[in-house]
């Protein structure tokens, strides 16, 4: 592929937003995929990859914004006018059909557009259908290609899951589109069987040089297979890079977290090259933070290194030690932390080490979540409002000096009386001021667990309830995914002030 081709954008999306039923699937999506090139888009399962394919396909249009193809608006064009051909989980297959009227049958079906001349010498244009000798010559070269040559008069009953997924793509391929979209095509495979078809993906790509835009929540198959990765989580992209950049220098916690296995700390960063967590000071090549700013760090296992139990400040107790093959995965309880490790070494559990880390092993990222910001709405019984839920609170902070008569009217400092009733308050509340339980009367709102990080002493939840307000919440105990919680703030830790009024000075 030359370095032009390699340019040339074939497929982009330009503010593209989806919604089922006015929930949004898809938000702001804005990414390019050259021509020639292995995209893959990765995400846990209801993140909205797949929409986004079904999208790029045909078979959704977006609610808003645009899809090019070659510079071109598609947005509105079915799927049958786009030269794009999909291969999905289910291959759906004829049974009914052997190998070779399964691979033609796309073709069976197209016309080709045919110029001719009538008897009085007029050009003219009809549209026939693909001679059989064409037909058969193009689904020989499919089944090469897909290293099933010699499979044309085989019943689709007698191959095997991966024989039949490799049918599924040479069945797309014979119509030689511009793009081939696959739809978590290996999901119905068994290990060792997925393991082999990302490398002949990534061989078929190689051969036949068109776009390939793959979906899948496997990390290990994006890692794998991509000339570029865009991760996805809740509709929104996170980060889009090379396997390699992706691996090494995720944007977030959230890519930390999915793509391989991390441990990410809380830290602060007291000067440039410099960064605190787990209780000591490291050297590290990040910079541009403020003084001592609270940060994440990412630390990969395969960087850290056990050492005796003197040799290092950060030292600890060997809790586990499991074989995985190639390394060993050891966790290390460092006070509080526990670290994960591996290694081809296996220490002794309950020994006492010390660990290194160098720079080039610590990643440093802004913090995105510091604190819960909610609007609020001060209710007629002295409660708040916010984040579709309702909780005790103390308004006398909105007044310094006031305080509450008997008939719940708040008294300034000055002696005025006021009636709080709607007003509108800004709420700030700590990640760990918020406590979850399965009791769902015990709280002042409830929702859904929708993403949780391990953070190596405490695990980040996010909670959404019914109306999509999300509480991002700290805690030591491990809850499920989708678990529907309560959750319960003291009075003390929700912080308000009021809003200030446009053109009004508080």
């Amino acid at each position: 592929m030359n370095k032009k081709q390699n340019e040339q954008k074939i497929i982009e999306l330009i503010d593209v937003c989806k919604q089922f039923d006015g929930v949004t699937v898809v938000e702001n999506m804005n990414l390019y995929v050259r021509k020639g090139e292995f995209v893959t888009f990765l995400g846990p399962s209801g993140c909205g990859k797949t929409t986004t394919l079904r999208m790029i396909a045909g078979f959704d249009m977006p609610t808003s914004g645009k899809i090019l193809l070659n510079g071109e608006d598609i947005s509105n064009l079915p799927p049958n006018k786009r030269p794009v051909n999909t291969v999905f989980q289910k291959y759906a297959l004829f049974p009914h059909l052997n190998v070779f009227e399964n691979v033609a049958f796309g073709l069976k079906q197209k016309r080709v557009e045919t110029t001719y001349l009538d008897k009085k010498g007029n050009k003219k244009v009809r549209f026939e259908k693909i001679p059989k000798n064409i037909i058969a010559e193009k689904v020989k070269k499919a089944l090469e290609i897909v290293d099933l040559s010699g499979f044309e008069k085989r019943s689709i009953a007698t191959l095997s899951g991966g024989q039949q997924q490799r049918i599924a793509i040479a069945r797309a391929i014979v119509n030689e589109p511009e793009i081939l979209l696959l739809d978590e095509p290996l999901g119905a495979l068994d290990l060792k069987m997925r393991k082999e078809m990302q490398l002949e993906l990534k061989a078929m790509h190689k051969k036949l040089g068109i776009t390939f835009i793959y979906v899948t929540h496997d990390q290990e198959e994006a890692l794998t297979m991509s000339d570029t990765i865009v991760v996805i989580a809740d509709g929104v992209i996170q980060q889009i890079g090379t396997p390699e950049n992706v691996y090494n220098e995720p944007n977030n916690t959230f890519v930390a977290d999915f793509i391989g296995e991390s441990n990410i700390f809380s830290g602060v960063m007291p000067k440039d090259g410099q960064v605190r967590f787990c209780g000591k000071s490291f050297a590290c090549l990040d910079g541009g933070f403020e003084k001592d700013e609270p940060v994440d760090v990412v630390v990969r296992p395969e960087d850290i290194e056990i050492l005796p139990a003197d040799a290092s400040p950060l030292k600890g107790k060997v809790t586990s030690v499991i074989f995985k093959g190639m390394h060993y995965q050891i966790l290390v309880q460092s006070g509080r932390y526990e670290i994960e490790i591996q290694s081809t070494v296996a220490p002794e559990i309950g020994q006492h080490v010390s660990l290194a880390i160098k720079p080039d092993g610590i990643h440093v990222m802004k913090k995105v979540f510091r604190v819960n910001r909610f609007n609020g709405v001060i209710t007629k019984r002295n409660t708040v409002e916010f984040g579709d839920g309702e909780f005790d609170c103390d308004v006398t902070q909105l007044y310094p000096g006031s305080y509450l008569d008997e008939e719940g009217y708040l008294i300034t400092a000055k002696g005025e009386k006021l009636d709080l009733t709607d007003t509108e308050v800004n709420v700030e509340v700590g990640l760990h001021d918020i406590t979850m339980s399965d009791n769902l009367d015990e709280g002042g709102a409830q929702g859904n667990i929708i993403s949780l990080i391990y953070k190596s002493e405490y695990y980040r939840y996010i909670v959404r309830t019914e109306n999509e307000e999300d509480y991002v919440l700290a805690c030591e105990d491990l809850w499920n995914e989708n678990d529907l919680v309560s959750l319960s703030i003291p009075k003390d830790k929700i912080k308000l002030s009021l809003k200030v009024k446009e053109g009004i000075q508080q």
